[in-house]
């Protein structure tokens, strides 16, 4: 029986990542870990800080998806609505969560400072949410069912996303093979797509590079099984030959008879 497949999304929250004033670095961090785990990053969204908007979007994803991950949206000022959007999402009560309470007054105290209302809007949660640990600033993300909320500043995202993964069911690892190829995308693309037609259970990526004089392209397999990537890698080489000696025979046409 084949290893089952796990898939998620990646919700990002915030106008911020929308007006460009924010450049988003926890995409690919989370790419990167998920393609590690053997969980398949299906699909990312971002969304303002509009509550019907992550509404719609959460609901959207988390029917669709193993796993869903938010980040942003969840510190102290008046546009970090997300805990309420996933509040209305999940049609649970927002709110103070005791233990968050605890923790955030524990760490102010500490450092001698006021802890406000506004600071007490990092304890909102959808109630009975579980918490995910802050290492790095204590304000805690939070889990209800497959959702998996998260803050937006990377050094923190990271951390979460560090704390949840162990978790987190593992699914078929994706293997991988690149292929250099000296010709670029218009002389291979017909005979690279009967390639892929011909080997439906991998998936071929192809990514040109341009070196200041002529063209080439990488191409990448993946696939779940070794033998199925092993077969489509050695189409694409046989391609890559067969160009080659196209090639060659056109520019040695031989004598004339």
């Amino acid at each position: 029986m084949s290893a089952k497949i796990v898939t998620a999304a990646m919700l990002a929250i915030g106008d911020e990542l929308l007006s460009g004033r924010t450049k988003d670095k926890n995409i690919g961090h989370l790419a990167d870990l998920l393609t590690l785990s053997g969980i398949d990053l299906k699909e990312v969204r971002i969304v303002a800080d509009e509550e019907d908007a992550i509404v719609e979007a959460l609901n959207a994803l988390r029917a669709r998806y193993t796993y869903v991950f938010t980040s942003g949206g969840i510190g102290p000022t008046h546009d970090d609505i997300t805990a309420d959007a996933i509040s209305k999402a999940f049609g649970l009560p927002c709110v103070h969560d005791a233990e968050a309470m605890r923790l955030l007054g524990e760490m102010y105290a500490r450092r001698n400072m006021e802890f406000t209302e506004a600071r007490q809007r990092m304890a909102r949660m959808p109630q009975g949410a579980r918490h995910i640990a802050n290492p790095v600033s204590t304000a805690p993300g939070f889990i209800v069912e497959n959702v998996y909320v998260m803050a937006g500043v990377p050094q923190v995202f990271q951390a979460m996303v560090d704390n949840v993964l162990p978790e987190l069911q593992s699914g078929a690892k994706m293997l991988s093979r690149a292929l250099p190829c000296p010709y670029g995308e218009g002389d291979i693309g017909t005979l690279l797509g009967a390639i892929q037609k011909a080997h439906p259970e991998t998936s071929i990526g192809s990514y040109p590079k341009y070196d200041g004089q002529r063209f080439s392209t990488e191409l990448v397999v993946r696939a779940r099984d070794q033998a199925a990537l092993d077969a489509a890698a050695e189409a694409i080489l046989a391609m890559i030959r067969d160009i080659e000696a196209a090639k060659a025979a056109a520019s040695n046409p031989g004598p004339e008879a």
